[in-house]
């Protein structure tokens, strides 16, 4: 009898440890998280819970134009004052930890969004991006849920989530 493969999760894949910025996070602070941690975007939380996500293009287009490129200054209190919530979206595709990472791939591709979180009962346990899933596609179509779990924890190693209590 042929033994049926079992069916890879987003939970095998995402990065359990989430860097998140809250609402009234300034657009710096957000803009300092991705590019000290080479990230494209956030999730927004209000303690635990999911409110949107944050991306590099909608802080980019939070910025003021090109006009005042030699006005660094006034640029920098800006960023200071304009908060994640003024530039964040909220209708967040989101993804539960069962859910099949062919089903998560699938809404990637679809709504063209590099991340999608992951939430459990209102919750953001994880975020799977497009990287993760390049890193499943480099590791072998085989990989056993135990393994991918392996290649999880050690991925998300030095990852810690953002609280601002």
């Amino acid at each position: 009898m042929k033994r049926r493969p079992s069916i890879i999760k987003v939970s095998d894949w995402m990065s359990a440890g989430v860097l998140a910025v809250e609402p009234f996070d300034s657009i710096a602070v957000a803009r300092q998280l991705m590019a000290k941690h080479r990230i494209n975007q956030l999730p927004v939380v209000e303690g635990e819970k999911l409110l949107g996500i944050v991306t590099d293009r909608d802080i980019r287009d939070a910025y003021p134009t090109s006009i005042l490129i030699n006005r660094t200054e006034e640029i920098d209190r800006f960023a200071e004052k304009y908060t994640v919530e003024e530039a964040m979206s909220y209708n967040v595709i989101t993804v539960k930890p069962d859910t099949p990472l062919q089903a998560a791939v699938r809404l990637l591709r679809r709504h063209r969004v590099g991340a999608l979180p992951v939430v459990e009962k209102e919750k953001l346990v994880g975020i799977i991006t497009r990287s993760d899933v390049l890193d499943f596609v480099l590791s072998g179509k085989n990989l056993t849920p135990a393994a991918a779990g392996a290649v999880r924890k050690k991925k998300s190693a030095g990852r810690s989530s953002r609280s601002r209590r």
